[in-house]
């Protein structure tokens, strides 16, 4: 499943890890619960993922990479359907009881199977041609922002509104499918604030008064969330000097971004993004790197990442989590040893219930690590 190479553990996560890290945020069930019996929660989220099985299966029909792809389509659905109604039945079949990690591998272990490698590929080009044609307009609005709270917050609210662009989530796909998603409109129709959770007063004053050396960022989904989102994001930090390690997936998951597809947005079509002295419109790219993290599923196990990843990671001052799978579904507690922010839009009702919060809230946990 994952990259062939060992997956080694995330070295700046807080230590000793077993007593510290937990990857799933939301307990599924507790010690006191029956084992052979599925909790109220399970059920949801049991629930919530057979809900998404159609529009995962009207994306693998579509597939013309695969041969027989309807057929096999269709197989998938009735797997995937079937091992989820086990769960209801006995929670400890299939390796359970169930979390959200489980439930996405099994997932993508069908379609693999299935020979569907990545059912949302065209897409995820379509999309990431559209956001590649509006960057430069989207910089160049940020840039014309003096204040520089007011930039920050631009930036931000540009993040949520990339993170918008998720076909993980069933009412997301739905709307996307009608009508597509207009970035600048999704930035003006932000839930307001106070979020959720909502640590961004606090990061706006450490901004203005820390550089971070290195910052690693977990990326989150292909078009405008790296594009549009993200990209501002980290050449705001690369100008003020920072280093800026970009984590993408080494294996095709919903519409997440890949590590090649992501060499590939930088690089190859890199000259619609950079001007003529190899810039990210008008700063210096030689800080900006590209890694893979090993992890193959939209969620991540921070316990799993690719040496590659830990290597670069082990002198970084600033982690992000970034989206609902790596920032909120999972990781949301995560502590480290160095500064962390989790960002992420909320699209799930099921996570909405548990933050006490909004459809479409917003989560923005800013935790500094005080220097001794």
């Amino acid at each position: 499943m994952e990259s062939a190479s060992e997956l080694v553990e995330f070295p700046l996560l807080l230590t000793p890890i077993d007593s510290h890290y937990r990857a799933c945020t939301i307990p599924y069930r507790f010690p006191s619960d029956n084992p052979r019996k599925p909790t109220p929660t399970e059920i949801s989220w049991i629930d919530l993922f057979l809900n998404s099985i159609p529009s995962f299966k009207k994306r693998a029909e579509s597939d013309t990479s695969v041969p027989d792809a309807a057929s096999k389509a269709e197989k998938f659905a009735q797997r995937y359907a079937d091992i989820l109604e086990d769960f209801k039945k006995d929670p400890e079949s299939h390796g359970g009881p169930p979390d959200c990690i489980l439930l996405c591998r099994l997932r993508e272990l069908i379609l693999r199977e299935l020979g569907f490698s990545d059912i949302f590929k065209k897409v995820k080009d379509e999309e990431n041609a559209k956001a590649i044609s509006l960057f430069e307009n989207v910089v160049r609005v940020n840039d014309a922002i003096e204040d520089e709270g007011k930039r920050i917050d631009n930036l931000v609210r540009g993040i949520f509104a990339g993170n918008i662009f998720d076909l993980g989530s069933a009412q997301l796909a739905e709307v996307f499918s009608k009508d597509g998603m207009s970035f600048l409109a999704s930035c003006q129709n932000l839930v307001p604030r106070p979020w959720v959770i909502d640590d961004l007063d606090a990061f706006k004053v450490k901004w203005s008064k820390k550089l971070w050396k290195k910052v690693i960022i977990f990326v989150d989904n292909s078009g405008a969330d790296i594009i549009l989102g993200i990209l501002p994001f980290a050449r705001e930090l690369l100008r003020r000097g920072s280093q800026v390690v970009l984590a993408a997936n080494d294996l095709p998951s919903i519409n997440d971004v890949t590590y090649p597809e992501l060499v590939e947005i930088i690089s190859k079509v890199g000259f619609q993004l950079k001007d003529e002295g190899g810039n990210l419109v008008g700063v210096s790219s030689s800080n900006l790197l590209i890694a893979n993290s090993g992890n193959d599923l939209p969620v991540i196990d921070l316990t799993r990442v690719s040496q590659e990843l830990a290597y670069l990671a082990n002198d970084a001052d600033l982690v992000v989590l970034e989206g609902m799978g790596r920032g909120i579904e999972t990781n949301l507690y995560a502590q480290f040893k160095c500064d962390s922010l989790k960002i992420g839009m909320v699209k799930h009702p099921e996570v909405a219930q548990f933050l006490g919060g909004r459809l479409y809230d917003c989560v923005f946990k800013y935790n500094e690590v005080s220097s001794l």
